[in-house]
């Protein structure tokens, strides 16, 4: 397996799991979402809506797009629309991963990050931190979730993912 066929893997294992947590938050009330508990970020919802803007903004650096913002500074929607969003963006972002030349993997990105210090990454591992980041933030929502009394969360193993694939 090459470094780039990893990756591409691993961004649609992302997405996989972004879908089973995001299906399984659906089936449970919404006013959970809301609740607080202590985390890196107050409330299930926060939690999600910070996947969604993260893998949003290093799509962003990855194709060289400078950020204006991050998503939740400015967010007034739904649950729902977070629900969406995240799925929506894990998709582009798989997509993106999906469609890049093997020789864009290595090649140096050189982006600022939100408090304006640039920085320059190869694109590898701008993809790689995006996606470790991710599934960091899908264990702390199972976590809070069962804080909130939540039993039932979907398995987001990557060999899970693997066995049904």
């Amino acid at each position: 397996m090459t470094l780039e066929s990893l990756l591409k893997d691993n961004t649609d294992y992302n997405l996989w799991a972004n879908a089973q947590t995001v299906n399984w938050l659906k089936t449970n009330p919404l006013e959970l979402m809301e609740r607080e508990i202590p985390s890196s970020f107050p409330t299930l919802r926060d939690t999600l809506l910070h996947i969604w803007g993260a893998e949003q903004i290093w799509l962003e650096r990855l194709r060289l797009i400078p950020p204006t913002t991050f998503l939740s500074q400015p967010f007034n929607g739904t649950v729902e629309d977070i629900f969406e969003g995240v799925l929506r963006q894990s998709e582009e972002f798989a997509g993106y991963v999906q469609d890049l030349p093997d020789a864009k993997f290595q090649e140096i990105c050189t982006f600022k990050l939100l408090n304006g210090t640039e920085d320059s990454r190869p694109r590898s591992k701008m993809i790689y931190h995006c996606m470790n980041h991710s599934t960091y933030h899908r264990g702390q929502i199972v976590t809070m979730a069962r804080n909130l009394g939540l039993s039932d969360p979907p398995s987001t193993d990557y060999i899970k993912y693997v066995r049904l694939k």
